[in-house]
């Protein structure tokens, strides 16, 4: 069946959740984002590599987003027992959902081709599996991929997301588990895993997802193209405001061979730039690049 949702006003929709998370260039040179860097800041982490890290996070909170928006919809569907609708998928898309004697299955199917609201193009299926019993307080959520693509990235991998219909502080909140490899078109390899808690503060159950506001904490492994490792932890929790298209607030670390480089993203104000802090203490104002499809 198909589901029928509102059209998101394109200039206030973000790529989900981390899109915006990582530099690809500096304010004075966005076609070199290595000039001006100390030698042990490049050794955290290239331009080139950051942007492969970029689209990564990207990959897996757009996964992890949209399979907690439609077990939202279940949820407050089935006990509230309102007509209640989301706007964050298009009409393209095609949800069906299987009742077992103890599950709901659920699959997201993108087709050969589906573009969201934010601009990405996802292919393929998400496979989600949970409890029958929606009024349960928490609640383990599996996810799985099918020939899936992101923007033309072949993904494969799986989720747990923990689902808590109500934290310390009355708000939803999922801790996402997940394992992703991601195959670009001209062959390049990445891998990316770890554990992000997302607690959604401001939106719930209004059904129009860009006045979705999320706090975002966790800690994630990066292994790029040539096999190196990152640890990227957030130490701030990131401030996700959906109707702006980059993170507003918190600070990101990102540590490689005992060098770490830290990302502020500034003081909740929607704007592209945040603070690069090399390793060895220097500063430097960069532009946060959203992905963009190629």
């Amino acid at each position: 069946m198909k589901k029928s949702l509102k059209e998101m006003n394109f200039t206030k929709i973000a790529p989900l959740f981390l899109g915006a998370l990582l530099l690809v260039a500096s304010c004075s040179d966005e076609e070199n984002a290595t000039d001006g860097l100390t030698e042990s800041a490049t050794e955290v982490m290239t331009a080139a590599e950051l942007q492969y890290s970029d689209e990564s996070e990207m990959i897996s909170e757009e996964v992890t987003t949209i399979a907690e928006d439609v077990y939202a919809t279940d949820e407050i569907l089935l006990t509230s027992k309102s007509d209640y609708k989301s706007n964050h998928l298009p009409d393209c898309v095609t949800i069906s959902t299987e009742v077992t004697d103890t599950t709901r299955e659920k699959t997201i199917d993108f087709g050969e081709g589906c573009e969201l609201p934010n601009g990405n193009v996802l292919s393929g299926i998400i496979h989600m599996s949970y409890a029958k019993d929606m009024e349960a307080a928490t609640k383990s959520i599996s996810l799985t991929l099918e020939d899936f693509t992101f923007n033309g990235v072949a993904v494969a991998g799986s989720a747990d997301i923990l689902r808590v219909r109500s934290n310390e502080n009355g708000n939803p909140q999922g801790t996402a588990n997940a394992s992703f490899t991601a195959e670009w078109p001209e062959g390049d390899t990445a891998s990316f895993e770890g554990t992000r808690t997302r607690e959604w503060i401001e939106g719930y159950g209004s059904g129009h997802w860009g006045d979705n506001v999320f706090l975002i904490t966790g800690k994630r492994t990066y292994v790029g193209r040539e096999g190196n490792e990152f640890i990227k932890e957030i130490i701030t929790p990131l401030r996700r405001e959906m109707a702006c298209r980059f993170i507003v607030s918190g600070v990101l670390e990102i540590t490689r061979n005992d060098n770490t480089a830290s990302l502020d993203f500034g003081d909740g104000t929607c704007d592209s730039t945040g603070i690069l802090t090399q390793p060895d203490g220097t500063e430097e104002e960069i532009f946060l690049r959203r992905f963009r499809k190629k």
